[in-house]
């Protein structure tokens, strides 16, 4: 399953669509800062870093006078751990993602869409982006606790693809919450075979979401 273009494109669906003010008004680039999962819930849970990196995306508007670049740069914190399978041995089949994409905020109104979508919208980013999903179905609903902002989180069942082996995994979506300058996604994925020992390590890493990447160190 490929991880590196999870929801790459979140942040610059809509905002090239626009009459092309941005670039006019000085808002064609927009950053996110990179948000993470304090240490010791990492620990704990067992999860380790693998990575954060930024995820650039550019559209090219074509205006009737002239063309601007507008230009999006969301980040990605991911994690992972190995966990048995039995049969299947020891995978880094349990994943758990922080997305972070910029408010870009225009005369009171905020243009990133990402702010309204459900987790259905943005379960359908990550099957879109995300190799390996299918068969992906809504199986609940909770209410989570992210950076002190209540907000749903789904499960969803889907069948994925680890290293070559077949599995039935369960997908935890947040809906976004905002930082201070940002729109904040949590993503969990862990196979369904192991959801007893799994599921609870998701709220914990949910809730242990902090807004500076660099201080999960």
């Amino acid at each position: 399953m490929n991880r590196r273009d999870v929801l790459a494109g979140t942040g610059a669906v809509g905002l090239a669509s626009l009459s092309g003010c941005l670039g006019v008004l000085g808002l064609a680039e927009h950053e996110s800062a990179p948000a993470g999962v304090d240490q010791s819930v990492l620990e704990e849970a067992g999860y380790q870093e693998i990575r954060t990196e930024p995820l650039g995306v550019e559209e090219n508007v074509d205006l009737l006078l002239y063309s601007e670049t507008v230009t999006v740069t969301n980040y990605l914190t991911e994690y992972d751990k190995s966990v048995d399978l039995g049969p299947l041995g020891s995978l880094r089949a349990a994943v758990f993602n922080v997305l972070t994409t910029p408010q870009v905020d225009v005369l009171g109104q905020e243009l990133n869409p990402v702010e309204e979508m459900s987790t259905e919208e943005v379960m359908a980013l990550v099957k879109n982006n995300y190799d390996g999903f299918s068969n992906v179905t809504h199986d609940a609903d909770e209410t989570v606790a992210v950076l002190d902002q209540e907000t749903r989180m789904s499960r969803f069942s889907a069948s994925a693809n680890f290293d070559g082996a077949d599995l039935d995994v369960f997908i935890h979506v947040t809906e976004a919450i905002q930082t201070s300058e940002d729109h904040l996604v949590a993503i969990g994925v862990y196979p369904e075979q192991i959801q007893g020992r799994e599921e609870p390590n998701v709220f914990s890493l949910v809730e242990g979401v902090i807004e500076d990447a660099g201080d999960a160190e």
